[in-house]
């Protein structure tokens, strides 16, 4: 049973109803319903469906533990009891879901925060009557679950107790998995809620600005066309992140080390296998791609940067120089509703029913889109449970990578739209391929928005643009993965001082970026506010891997392959029921093969080539 509540404000609980916030540049953004989860928080849903979730939790340790191996013997016995046991997992990730996503529309308000945080508190206490049943199915033996196995309904759910099979080895005796999962309430998860809610209620002076900025703005300046609101921000940036240092010093090391004693405990060699576990991705893989792209800095990052430097009029460009956007790029303002068209006419021409899917986002309210105080930055797409629908979370602006971030995301909701028949235990979609739809929902609408650029400027700005956002999420993510690793392999031998884990910033940097970017001074402190690093180590090796893997797969529609979106609506419907190998074979791709990672590369190589013949 997921532990994780789908990813995840006034001073009074209320009512989150169909709304929408009006800006004068941007038009009208939807605002969430989050009534299909439940009214409001103090709707008497929340605490029947808590008391009734409490109650079967006691009632299936009741009726099931230490009985799971005989009922093994019995395949439909056992199909009961893991029904039973799936049923109560998609009550559980409704109530975490709703939680989480009230509490990310304002982490600085302390209602909203409780209030997560008792649910919180209230499924953990939950999740331990429940150790034993996955501890349980794990103890079985080989011959009796190939037995059980035969029964129709027990076979559904092999790929979940197969991925079961491969955690027993590090999973620990149910004591100490009790005492694990109670004790993250005041460990990981009170040092995850301490890190969201610093950053939610920081604030930066950017000069030029009449009032300080929360982050999400701020960032937002390092792309914009004014190198000097560039430089104020990125100095705000800095000056704000070195102010809080010894803070997000002390939550680095804190969380490195309590990974580190967990993956000592659970038999974990290398610090990023459990990742790679719950990826179910094998480590060859990924050190494949790592590699692949490491050696392809060169022909990538640093020839790319050179130019834009040449472009821009510099020797060198400053890090705040890096998203800058082009010196002639025509600069216009997108509208919601224009987006909103963009990304629906890019899908619908691909396939109709994937434009149906994304519409219901727009049309029933399940996207949050506007900036607002309190708000968490960034964006994401929440899967929540099948039984409900996923929502999607933005801080739109109105750029063009903007309206990437949107079809990024919409992408992520119609592949966790589409696999939700899968059931709450089989629908969740490994990060090695979660990325999959996301990426290939921004290519679409790339391509389509290129289709109709006739202006050699803006076809040049757009490319450039596209090549930039696949290096941040290729080259920059493998960079950001390789300073995890330095920093957990470090923390394994002791505390990282600040200046320590600033350093290892500065050298993995300096090498992914090349030689044409200066990292000026502030900028060591950059690795304070990516919040993958705190949430979820080494998760970020996923966007390189489902950039590379879209690059290929986008490669194959546009060569015609046949039956190409039927394979590919496959590939989405399947959540996590196959292993990468499995879904990706009927296209003929192995990620195993690391030319399956240069052929990807080459794709953006391509582009920066072409960039070169304009230049």
């Amino acid at each position: 049973m997921s532990r994780e509540p789908s990813r995840k404000s006034s001073s009074a609980l209320r009512a989150t109803t169909s709304r929408s916030t009006k800006t004068p540049r941007l038009g009208a953004m939807p605002e969430w319903d989050l009534s299909d989860l439940y009214a409001a928080p103090d709707a008497p849903e929340v605490q029947r469906d808590l008391k009734a979730a409490a109650k079967e939790a006691a009632r299936i340790k009741t009726a099931y533990q230490g009985r799971l191996a005989d009922l093994a013997k019995d395949g439909g016995k056992l199909a009961g009891a893991i029904k039973d046991y799936e049923k109560l997992s998609d009550l559980v990730g409704k109530l975490g879901s709703y939680s989480g996503l009230y509490y990310v529309l304002d982490q600085t308000d302390p209602v909203r925060a409780k209030f997560n945080g008792d649910v919180s508190e209230a499924l953990t206490k939950l999740y331990t009557d429940l150790i034993f049943f996955e501890l349980e199915l794990n103890q079985i033996d080989d011959a009796t679950m190939d037995g059980a196995l035969k029964h129709k309904d027990v076979k559904r759910y092999k790929p979940w107790l197969e991925d079961l099979r491969k955690e027993k080895p590090h999973q620990l005796d149910e004591k100490l998995e009790r005492l694990f999962t109670e004790k993250s309430q005041t460990s990981r998860s009170a040092w995850n809620r301490l890190f969201d809610e610093t950053m939610s209620a920081l604030k930066f002076d950017v000069k030029g600005e009449k009032t300080p900025l929360t982050l999400e703005p701020t960032l937002n300046f390092l792309s914009s066309p004014d190198e000097k609101k560039r430089k104020a921000a990125s100095e705000a940036l800095s000056k704000v992140f070195k102010a809080n240092l010894p803070l997000f010093t002390l939550i680095t090391n804190t969380l490195a080390k309590d990974k580190e004693i967990s993956d000592r405990w659970r038999n974990f060699k290398d610090v990023a296998d459990s990742r790679n576990l719950a990826n179910r991705v094998e480590g060859p893989v990924v050190d494949a791609l790592v590699t692949s792209v490491r050696a392809a800095y060169p022909q990538l990052s640093h020839r790319y940067y050179a130019m834009k430097a040449k472009w821009l009029g510099k020797k060198k460009l400053a890090s705040w120089d890096r998203n800058a956007p082009l010196p002639d790029k025509p600069e216009r303002t997108i509208t919601w509703a224009e987006a909103e068209k963009i990304v629906l006419k890019a899908y619908g021409n691909f396939a109709p029913e994937m434009a149906t899917i994304a519409k219901q986002f727009f049309d029933k309210n399940w996207i949050d889109a506007a900036v607002k105080p309190g708000k968490a930055p960034g964006a994401f797409s929440a899967s929540t449970v099948p039984s409900v629908h996923p929502y999607v979370m933005m801080n739109y602006l109105g750029k063009p990578r903007d309206v990437m971030t949107l079809a990024h995301e919409l992408g992520h909701g119609v592949h966790q739209w589409l696999a939700r028949a899968q059931g709450p235990l089989l629908a969740p979609t490994p990060l090695t391929l979660a990325e999959t739809a996301s990426v290939f929902g921004e290519m679409l609408t790339f391509k389509a928005i290129l289709a109709e650029t006739k202006d050699k400027r803006e076809r040049k700005a757009m490319i450039a643009g596209k090549v930039e956002d696949m290096l941040n999420t290729v080259v920059r993510q493998v960079a950001f993965y390789t300073f995890e690793r330095k920093v957990h392999e470090e923390r394994r031998q002791g505390e990282l001082t600040s200046d320590r884990i600033n350093a290892i910033w500065l050298e993995i940097q300096g090498e992914s970026l090349g030689p044409a970017i200066e990292l000026k001074p502030g900028y060591e402190v950059f690795w304070t506010y990516v919040p993958h690093f705190i949430h979820s180590p080494f998760y970020v090796y996923a966007y390189a891997f489902g950039d590379c893997l879209v690059n290929s797969l986008y490669g194959l529609y546009a060569e015609a392959h046949p039956g190409f979106v039927a394979k590919y609506f496959d590939l989405l419907k399947a959540g996590g029921s196959k292993h990468h190998s499995e879904l990706l074979a009927p296209f003929g791709l192995d990620a195993r093969d690391p030319e399956f990672w240069n052929k990807g590369l080459k794709v953006i190589e391509g582009m920066i080539d072409e960039l070169e013949t304009m230049a």
